[in-house]
């Protein structure tokens, strides 16, 4: 075994030894193996380990990748998203992690009734504040994943956000911690709760489970330093 399917193994050990540290249990967060910009055959070879849930961020990377792949593997898409690329996107992935504005969901909405599709979302969350980062800022997110959870087509099913850029552990936690508060304040309005939430990549995984992840997503520790 490679590896790529060593360090995914290890990792989702130590996912699930930090989760039941945290009080929880194993099954409540799942590892998601980023895959942007690894060929095919890395992906197979963490597949062959028993990983089935794989995150990709390019529209057209996904839409070529994913044929030359076993048909079981569950696709993320969670990077941002223009409007004339959704079609590589949706009825190709099982969760899109970065829905960023109305403008966007409003589009995702309109594509998902004229396919005949429904379409199943996470609403990104700007917790850092940091201009290069996208998503709803945290004091109009409210308002604006409620109108989202309104629209046809798509189900909304949790929040993400990314983690500040920083190596201050406390504002990482800080900024986690906070996308919880919106979850829970939100999902108090809402009939169909949510049940995502979708923050910790390679560096902060381990803050992000004690603060209520429930999908990590991990690229680098898995598959080494990434290609250009």
């Amino acid at each position: 075994m490679g590896s790529a399917a060593q360090n995914y193994l290890r990792l989702k050990e130590k996912v699930a030894e930090i989760a039941i540290k945290s009080g929880r249990t194993a099954a409540e967060v799942d590892l998601l193996a980023v895959s942007k910009r690894f060929p095919p055959e890395a992906v197979k070879e963490v597949y062959d380990a028993g990983c089935r849930g794989f995150g990709e961020s390019r529209p057209q990377e996904l839409r070529d990748k994913a044929p030359l792949l076993p048909a079981d593997i569950r696709w993320h898409f969670i990077g941002p998203l223009q409007k004339n690329k959704i079609k590589y996107v949706a009825g190709r992935s099982v969760l899109i992690h970065a829905v960023d504005s109305l403008e966007l969901a409003r589009a995702l909405s309109l594509y998902a009734g004229k396919h005949g599709l429904r379409l199943n979302v996470l609403a990104e969350v700007n917790m850092s504040g940091e201009e290069a980062k996208h998503g709803f800022i945290p004091e109009e997110s409210e308002e604006r994943v409620l109108e989202l959870s309104g629209l046809p087509g798509l189900s909304l099913m949790g929040l993400m956000t990314i983690a500040p850029h920083t190596d201050d552990r406390k504002r990482i936690a800080a900024a986690f911690g906070g996308l919880y508060g919106l979850f829970e304040k939100i999902n108090n309005s809402l009939a169909k709760k949510m049940d995502v939430l979708s923050m910790g990549m390679s560096a902060d995984f381990d803050i992000a489970i004690r603060e209520g992840s429930t999908i990590v997503r991990i690229g680098s520790a898995i598959f080494g330093a990434r290609r250009k």
